[in-house]
């Protein structure tokens, strides 16, 4: 081959590749091992959307492919064999069932523009998953895939704005994503559709480790966290899924 498996496949999972350096390097009479072809694709495929692939086809015709000697004869030269065989003429395809995904950033927004960003977001059925600050300016993760059914935020100058988070709390809303700034401006995230069944938090000067300890034995565990100028915020949820 002219191209190398690791360029032809430098951008597939790894099964692709090592599927590809075993073909390529069988001997023109060797029978393939199907099941072990196979068996490299399984972890690429899903549970809910796998099914064994049948092969009945390919082994009839991936057969030992037959050999047939022409004695060529030219000119009293001596007897050379060539040896003709015919090439396999079936595809085996593999499948493999996933949502597409779509997601989006966005870095280095000013205050006064992350609106319109969430916006656009929101418009194209895009969620905040993540954020994140830096100098004072926001980043942000949109992403199609986060189950969520709505969403509210606020960007605020206090870090982690009790009233408004505690109003949020009573129309079902959880905290999802937290962010602060240097200049101790808050970027809080809250959304509807998360498995959360109660949660608190903490803002501290220093990190809350006895807090977090506490919350750990009440059933709750760290979901999300952040700083904002010398001050730590740590949000801590019951029924995250974690153990």
């Amino acid at each position: 081959m002219a191209t190398s498996p690791d360029m032809l496949c430098s951008f597939c999972p790894p099964p692709f590749k090592q599927f590809l350096e075993s073909v390529t390097n069988m001997k023109f009479d060797e029978e393939p091992n199907y099941a072990k072809l196979i068996s490299l694709f399984e972890s690429l495929i899903e549970s809910p959307a796998s099914r064994p692939i049948r092969i009945d086809g390919a082994l009839k015709v991936g057969q030992k492919r037959g050999r047939l000697l022409v004695n060529h004869e030219e000119d009293d030269q001596p007897k050379k064999k060539v040896r003709l065989g015919s090439p396999a003429s079936q595809w085996i395809s593999v499948y493999n069932a996933r949502r597409p995904m779509k997601q989006r950033y966005h870095y280095n927004v000013a205050d006064n523009r992350l609106q319109q960003h969430i916006e656009k977001g929101n418009e194209d059925g895009l969620y905040i998953s993540c954020v994140a600050s830096s100098a004072n300016l926001w980043a942000l993760i949109m992403d199609a895939g986060t189950g969520f059914g709505s969403q509210v935020h606020e960007l605020s100058p206090v870090f982690l704005h009790k009233d408004w988070i505690m109003d949020q709390w009573e129309k079902s809303f959880y905290i999802t994503a937290i962010a602060g700034a240097l200049n101790g401006s808050s970027l809080v995230v809250m959304s509807k559709g998360t498995p959360y069944t109660q949660q608190s938090y903490k803002v501290s000067e220093s990190f809350p480790f006895k807090w977090i300890n506490k919350k750990w034995k009440e059933g709750f565990h760290v979901t999300s966290m952040a700083t904002a100028g010398n001050r730590w915020g740590v949000v801590m949820s019951r029924n995250s899924g974690y153990s």
